[in-house]
């Protein structure tokens, strides 16, 4: 069986708690695998200690995104670009953004949002890189934003039928939005191609005083039998450096 593969978002703990040389040390010594979401100037120093890049944001931006026919063309532009990079520094996954609804029906933006994936899915699938949808809250932290359930996003995959066009499954921001997480995994792990953590509520810390379980989580993960990155995402409120490490060690399972 698969062991959880590891890897730790950039923005969560670089510059507030370590410089980006303690950042990827600290990975390196603790075991994870990758780090995610940084910037390209990094890219070097993180192979360099023998890490993997495992995803960063393909296009912009979050609130106006694949949902528009007129950004049709400037983010087939953006994610070409992207997809090429990920190819070069074999980095598996490309996140990609639905947009703010601002008054677009959830039906018309699924099937635009499809639309302009089919763009690059053929792209994608060439370069063996993920396009993978994150799903975000709309409730407390992205309001309007439309991929805000994992129904939605499973439709939109679907719709666009390739084996490269996935979801990014936030299990923060679907815990707030929806809840039963390892059921949904359970269900509709096929269309999931990247996993991200925190504690809920605060977006802290995977511990106890939070309210998602996830060692069983991370469970359910390796029986579905998902080979990829787990990323932590979460925002320490103590010594950043003890927090990865007990993280790391909730989420090693498989």
């Amino acid at each position: 069986m698969t062991r959880i593969k590891q890897s730790i978002s950039w923005w969560c703990f670089v510059p507030q708690h370590m410089t980006p040389q303690t950042l990827v040390r600290t990975a390196a010594d603790i075991g994870y695998e990758a780090i995610e979401l940084v910037a390209p100037e990094y890219w070097q120093l993180i192979k360099d200690h023998g890490l993997t890049i495992a995803s960063f944001s393909g296009h912009q931006s979050i609130p106006d995104g694949l949902n528009r026919r007129e950004n049709g063309d400037r983010i087939e532009a953006e994610l070409r670009s992207s997809i090429q990079q990920a190819e070069t520094w074999s980095i598996p996954n490309v996140i990609v953004f639905s947009g703010n609804r601002n008054g677009l029906d959830d039906i018309t933006g699924a099937e635009i949002t499809a639309e302009n994936l089919r763009r690059v899915a053929k792209t994608a699938e060439d370069a063996g890189v993920n396009l993978v949808i994150e799903l975000l809250n709309s409730k407390v932290d992205h309001p309007d934003y439309q991929c805000d359930s994992t129904a939605w996003g499973v439709k939109v995959c679907q719709m666009v039928d390739s084996p490269r066009v996935k979801l990014l499954y936030d299990i923060y921001h679907m815990q707030i939005m929806e809840g039963d997480v390892i059921r949904t995994i359970r269900e509709d792990h096929q269309y999931f191609g990247h996993y991200h953590t925190a504690g809920n509520p605060g977006r802290n810390e995977i511990d106890e005083t939070q309210e998602l379980n996830y060692r069983p989580i991370m469970q359910a993960i390796v029986d579905s039998g998902y080979e990829g990155y787990v990323g932590q995402e979460f925002l320490p409120k103590g010594d950043a450096v003890a927090s990865l490490k007990q993280a790391f060690d909730i989420c090693n399972v498989g």
